[in-house]
């Protein structure tokens, strides 16, 4: 790991990512942070062609900065969607340098955007893990947490709503209320009470009634 002077505003320190830039002294906005060097590639050179790394800074259609030179501190500086810094690129100079873009107070990681290009090609296949991006899935997780719970609060409702409804249909079958009889039979069991209400009027043998 590169030696960093005292009198800069940055440190290198293990990040969410890996390794990134930390602020240890209040950076304003505005200030050119440090600078994104290493060797210059020619696009014209069919010796730059084979070079492919994570580092490589596309200055324009013919120059490009490889900046996996370990001196290049800058290369720890990770993407981030919602940055505090950018890259100030001057293609005429064939020079990057990295300013701050809003206050950064001591302990915040420094970042900027890389770019989409980058982004499609390293990243998106991975899942961006700056903070903007991180706090958007946990905020997707919390929210199908909740609908989830929901979910199973309505379920569990009406199954007991249901078991309520069977428990009353079951209590009005014991207790005789809404079974309805057939007319046949209610009949039949009417003239059977007649008749035996007749035959207990009838004068027994030897009775003195009447007399």
């Amino acid at each position: 790991m590169p030696a960093i002077s005292s009198n800069k505003p940055y440190r290198i320190g293990r990040s969410r990512t890996g390794l990134g830039l930390f602020a240890t002294k209040p950076i304003k906005k505005g200030t050119k942070i440090v600078r994104y060097f290493g060797p210059l590639l020619d696009s014209r050179n069919k010796k730059h062609e084979g070079i492919e790394n994570k580092y490589l800074f596309e200055l324009n259609n013919r120059w490009t900065i490889d900046g996996s030179v370990r001196k290049n501190i800058a290369r720890y500086i990770n993407h981030a969607c919602r940055p505090n810094a950018e890259s100030d690129v001057s293609a005429r100079k064939r020079k990057v340098v990295i300013r701050a873009i809003k206050n950064i107070e001591p302990g915040e990681e420094i970042n900027y955007d890389y770019g989409s290009d980058y982004f499609k090609a390293y990243l998106k296949p991975i899942g961006c893990k700056c903070d903007a991006c991180e706090n958007k899935r946990r905020k997707l997780r919390a929210e199908e947490r909740a609908r989830k719970k929901r979910a199973k609060a309505r379920a569990e409702k009406r199954a007991a709503k249901a078991a309520l409804n069977g428990h009353a249909v079951a209590g009005k079958l014991l207790n005789g209320h809404g079974a309805k009889s057939r007319p046949g039979k209610m009949a039949a069991a009417k003239s059977a009470i007649v008749a035996t209400a007749k035959r207990g009027n009838k004068r027994r043998p030897g009775s003195s009634l009447g007399r």
